[in-house]
């Protein structure tokens, strides 16, 4: 039995007894005088891609560990079956006397977890959790249930028993372990494009509210109307909202991220008022060079908060340098689209409705230029930036 336990075998023994009648219901004091006959062995052979799917798991950070009812010599061979390197077990027996303590340490240094029972699968979970890892739990019988419940992410089979498919997130349709790489790396990049809106939403609005309310001091009308700042909204909007196409840097791909609230105020702070400092460039030249009324002043910094706007989700929407991660070209179209969109609306027939007018031509080569020091300048920050943090 030990024999065929450590070749990956599930081994149960078979007896008989001859009973002439039944008079109650069996119980274990009725096993006795019985005759062993044999065995059964049942073989569960690993899919084809099991092993390769371990492999990619493992590249994208993500740590394998098999809990499981079966004898403790059996999970050995598969594990070491599925490539697992140094195998070290633990079995029921021995979290029976174990403290909740140290299976927090076990948990960590451990990766086959044999015969155990549905509660001893659960604290394993939890014990995992309260080291800080995200679990996901796999499982498709009723045994697997509490586990699946109690994982951050449970993940079940369309063959599986109703009660586990019940505990479950997800249900694999397709028996394909590939499928579990493909929905890892689809939801690191929902995930990145997610935080890519929330970095430059952020640092937007904070950056025009910063600009809006250092203009307040100094101009005798409003630095921008109501119904400007909506159309400046709506229209720096449409390109952000294409960042659900976007191409994802490596980095979250490979490796997992959290959100990291403190990293997102450090960004907001620093592009925010880098957006700050060019829209008080602007400020200065409209009023100092062209000698702006307040109809141009409000067409030339809505024309140069737009453009600078749109400009710069091109640079912040990847770590890399410009050109080593391209942007989608849902992206770039739309990207192109607005800005042919905020330069027209001066000179068009509704100008007068927005409070707009015509931009003289020498102004408007000044707001290209600010728009595109800005541009470099981000870049340049970009870099500076993600040296000394790392989200």
């Amino acid at each position: 039995m030990a024999e065929w336990n450590s070749e990956g075998n599930r081994v149960l023994g078979v007896a008989v007894k001859s009973v002439r009648e039944h008079t109650h219901n069996l119980t274990k004091e009725d096993e006795t005088d019985m005759v062993f006959i044999g065995f059964l062995l049942f073989f569960d052979q690993p899919k084809a891609d099991a092993i390769q799917t371990i492999v990619d798991l493992s590249e994208l950070g993500i740590n394998l560990k098999i809990i499981t009812g079966d004898n403790v010599n059996a999970a050995k061979f598969i594990a070491n079956a599925v490539g697992m390197k140094k195998v070290s077990a633990v079995t029921g027996s021995e979290l029976n006397n174990m403290t909740d303590e140290a299976l927090w340490h076990i948990a960590e240094k451990s990766n086959v977890f044999a015969e155990v029972n549905p509660n001893q699968k659960e604290r394993i979970i939890l014990a995992l959790k309260k080291n800080g890892h995200v679990v996901g739990y796999m499982g498709d019988g009723i045994n697997d249930a509490p586990s699946l419940h109690s994982a951050d992410v449970g993940i079940s089979v369309d063959n599986a028993v109703d009660v586990a498919k019940q505990a479950a997130d997800f249900v694999l349709m397709k028996k394909d372990l590939t499928v579990l790489k493909d929905g890892i790396i689809e939801g690191r990049k929902t995930f990145a494009n997610t935080l890519k809106y929330v970095f430059m939403a952020v640092s937007a609005n904070f950056g025009n509210m910063f600009s809006m309310a250092i203009a307040s001091l100094f101009l005798s009308f409003l630095p921008m109307l109501p119904k400007q700042l909506l159309l400046i909204n709506t229209l720096t909007d449409l390109p952000e909202m294409t960042i659900a196409t976007d191409n994802v840097d490596p980095i979250y791909i490979n490796r997992p991220h959290r959100w990291n609230i403190t990293f997102i105020r450090r960004f907001m702070l620093v592009f925010g008022t880098l957006s700050s400092l060019f829209d008080i460039t602007t400020f200065v030249i409209l009023l100092g060079i062209f000698k702006a009324d307040e109809q141009l002043f409000h067409s030339g910094w809505f024309v140069e908060s737009i453009i600078s706007a749109i400009l710069v989700v091109l640079v912040l929407r990847t770590q890399q340098p410009i050109g080593k991660n391209h942007p989608s070209v849902t992206m770039l179209l739309v990207t192109i689209l607005v800005a042919a969109i905020a330069i027209y609306l001066p000179y068009s027939p509704i100008a007068g409705i927005l409070g707009f007018i015509p931009i003289p031509w020498t102004a408007m080569l000044g707001i290209f230029v600010i728009a595109i020091v800005y541009f470099f300048a981000a870049e340049y920050t970009k870099r500076r930036f993600y040296q000394k943090y790392q989200p």
